[in-house]
């Protein structure tokens, strides 16, 4: 259940990777306007429960499943959370890296003390 890959891979600029997905997104969607972006973020729900879900499949809490998924399927789960949420922003904003930057310094400023 895993897509956690083992094999070195070259590094992946996560920007333009994330601008990639939101374009591919953007050419096959069949919603328009709010309902496309509606959507968009409702996505991050579903991949938020299937967070979830992984860590009740590795902690074997469903006593009717069992065990049924591992560490590295959660790790890929919110790998997707990730994903998905820098989609929506991206989908908020072509200035991505420039908001997710402000707040993260922010947050850090906050949480961390001033540097």
């Amino acid at each position: 259940m895993s897509d956690h890959d083992t094999t070195a891979a070259a590094p992946v600029d996560i920007w333009k990777g994330i601008d990639a997905l939101a374009t591919w997104l953007d050419t096959n969607r069949t919603l328009d306007g709010q309902e496309a972006l509606l959507v968009r973020m409702l996505k991050l729900s579903e991949e938020v429960g299937e967070v979830a879900q992984a860590v009740i499949g590795a902690t074997g809490t469903n006593p009717r499943k069992g065990t049924t998924h591992t560490w590295d399927d959660v790790q890929s789960e919110l790998c997707d959370v990730v994903i998905t949420a820098l989609v929506a922003l991206r989908t908020l904003t072509p200035d991505t890296r420039e908001v997710f930057d402000r707040h993260l310094t922010r947050v850090m400023e906050r949480s961390l003390g001033a540097s």
